[in-house]
Protein backbone atom coordinates (compact mmCIF):
# COMPACT_ATOMS: atom_id res chain seq x y z
CA UNK A 1 0.00 0.00 0.00
CA UNK A 2 0.78 3.40 -0.71
CA UNK A 3 0.77 6.08 1.87
CA UNK A 4 -0.08 9.44 0.93
CA UNK A 5 1.34 12.67 1.62
CA UNK A 6 -1.80 13.65 3.60
CA UNK A 7 -1.54 10.23 5.68
CA UNK A 8 2.30 10.73 6.00
CA UNK A 9 1.60 14.59 7.50
CA UNK A 10 -0.72 13.58 9.73
CA UNK A 11 1.06 10.29 11.31
CA UNK A 12 3.86 12.71 11.92
CA UNK A 13 2.18 15.12 13.52
CA UNK A 14 0.06 12.62 15.56
CA UNK A 15 3.37 11.34 17.03
CA UNK A 16 4.47 14.52 17.07
CA UNK A 17 1.99 15.70 19.12
CA UNK A 18 1.74 12.35 21.48
CA UNK A 19 5.16 13.17 22.28
CA UNK A 20 3.81 15.70 24.55
CA UNK A 21 2.24 13.09 26.76
CA UNK A 22 5.76 10.97 27.56
CA UNK A 23 6.50 9.89 30.94
CA UNK A 24 10.70 10.70 30.93
CA UNK A 25 11.95 11.62 34.14
CA UNK A 26 15.34 9.90 34.08
CA UNK A 27 16.28 9.99 30.52
CA UNK A 28 14.90 13.25 29.09
CA UNK A 29 14.57 11.78 26.21
CA UNK A 30 10.40 11.81 25.12
CA UNK A 31 9.15 9.80 22.73
CA UNK A 32 5.90 9.69 20.08
CA UNK A 33 5.19 7.42 18.26
CA UNK A 34 2.31 6.92 15.64
CA UNK A 35 0.78 4.08 14.21
CA UNK A 36 -1.11 3.69 10.85
CA UNK A 37 -3.15 0.65 11.09
CA UNK A 38 -4.61 -1.56 8.26
CA UNK A 39 -8.41 -0.03 9.57
CA UNK A 40 -7.47 3.33 8.94
CA UNK A 41 -6.67 4.32 12.14
CA UNK A 42 -3.65 5.77 14.18
CA UNK A 43 -2.35 4.27 16.90
CA UNK A 44 -0.15 6.48 19.26
CA UNK A 45 2.38 5.72 22.14
CA UNK A 46 4.62 7.31 24.72
CA UNK A 47 7.98 5.80 26.26
CA UNK A 48 7.14 5.49 30.43
CA UNK A 49 10.08 5.57 32.32
CA UNK A 50 10.62 3.73 35.89
CA UNK A 51 12.59 3.80 38.27
CA UNK A 52 13.17 0.09 37.61
CA UNK A 53 15.13 0.72 34.34
CA UNK A 54 14.38 -2.45 32.34
CA UNK A 55 10.26 -1.78 32.90
CA UNK A 56 10.63 1.29 30.95
CA UNK A 57 8.47 0.53 27.87
CA UNK A 58 9.09 2.31 24.59
CA UNK A 59 6.44 4.54 22.62
CA UNK A 60 6.81 2.53 19.53
CA UNK A 61 5.89 -1.15 21.62
CA UNK A 62 3.34 1.29 23.64
CA UNK A 63 1.43 2.42 20.11
CA UNK A 64 2.02 -1.70 18.98
CA UNK A 65 -0.16 -2.73 22.43
CA UNK A 66 -2.91 -0.25 21.74
CA UNK A 67 -3.16 -1.76 18.43
CA UNK A 68 -3.01 -5.08 19.36
CA UNK A 69 -5.57 -4.70 21.97
CA UNK A 70 -7.83 -3.32 19.56
CA UNK A 71 -8.13 -6.14 17.64
CA UNK A 72 -5.73 -4.65 14.91
CA UNK A 73 -2.81 -7.06 13.71
CA UNK A 74 -1.09 -4.82 10.55
CA UNK A 75 0.84 -1.87 10.33
CA UNK A 76 0.98 0.41 7.50
CA UNK A 77 3.37 2.85 8.51
CA UNK A 78 4.91 4.28 11.64
CA UNK A 79 6.46 7.30 12.79
CA UNK A 80 8.73 8.30 15.37
CA UNK A 81 9.38 12.03 17.13
CA UNK A 82 11.84 12.79 19.30
CA UNK A 83 14.18 15.77 20.22
CA UNK A 84 16.91 14.73 17.59
CA UNK A 85 15.59 12.64 14.92
CA UNK A 86 16.48 9.10 16.80
CA UNK A 87 15.04 5.80 15.52
CA UNK A 88 13.48 3.00 17.01
CA UNK A 89 15.73 0.56 19.38
CA UNK A 90 16.25 -2.81 18.23
CA UNK A 91 13.54 -4.29 20.46
CA UNK A 92 10.78 -1.66 19.40
CA UNK A 93 12.17 -2.75 15.61
CA UNK A 94 11.36 -6.56 16.42
CA UNK A 95 8.41 -5.97 17.89
CA UNK A 96 6.92 -4.07 14.68
CA UNK A 97 8.31 -6.33 12.16
CA UNK A 98 5.93 -8.72 13.62
CA UNK A 99 2.90 -6.68 12.34
CA UNK A 100 4.41 -5.06 9.97
CA UNK A 101 6.19 -6.07 6.41
CA UNK A 102 8.89 -3.47 4.82
CA UNK A 103 6.47 -0.17 5.62
CA UNK A 104 7.93 3.41 5.86
CA UNK A 105 9.70 4.94 8.73
CA UNK A 106 9.74 8.54 9.37
CA UNK A 107 11.80 9.92 12.12
CA UNK A 108 11.08 13.23 12.67
CA UNK A 109 12.95 15.20 15.27
CA UNK A 110 11.94 19.13 17.22
CA UNK A 111 12.19 21.08 14.22
CA UNK A 112 10.10 18.85 12.47
CA UNK A 113 12.58 17.52 9.49
CA UNK A 114 11.83 14.02 8.93
CA UNK A 115 14.20 11.46 7.38
CA UNK A 116 12.14 8.34 5.76
CA UNK A 117 13.25 5.09 5.24
CA UNK A 118 11.80 1.70 6.06
CA UNK A 119 11.25 -0.78 8.51
CA UNK A 120 13.67 -3.49 6.53
CA UNK A 121 16.66 -1.02 6.20
CA UNK A 122 16.34 -0.58 10.33
CA UNK A 123 16.10 -4.27 10.59
CA UNK A 124 18.00 -5.80 7.64
CA UNK A 125 17.49 -9.83 7.53
CA UNK A 126 14.86 -9.84 10.30
CA UNK A 127 13.98 -12.33 12.12
CA UNK A 128 9.35 -12.91 11.77
CA UNK A 129 7.01 -15.01 12.12
CA UNK A 130 7.26 -16.77 8.75
CA UNK A 131 10.72 -17.98 9.74
CA UNK A 132 8.66 -20.25 12.37
CA UNK A 133 7.23 -22.10 9.74
CA UNK A 134 9.04 -25.81 8.44
CA UNK A 135 11.08 -25.53 5.03
CA UNK A 136 9.83 -27.48 2.38
CA UNK A 137 12.11 -30.67 1.99
CA UNK A 138 13.24 -31.16 -1.46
Amino acid sequence: MTITPDQRTTLIQAAQAIRQRAYAPYSHYAVGAALLASDGQIYTGVNVENASYGLTNCAERTAVFKMVTAGVRQILAVAVATDNGGSPCGACRQVLVEFAADVPVYLVNNAGHSRDTSLYALLPDHFGPEHLHSAPED
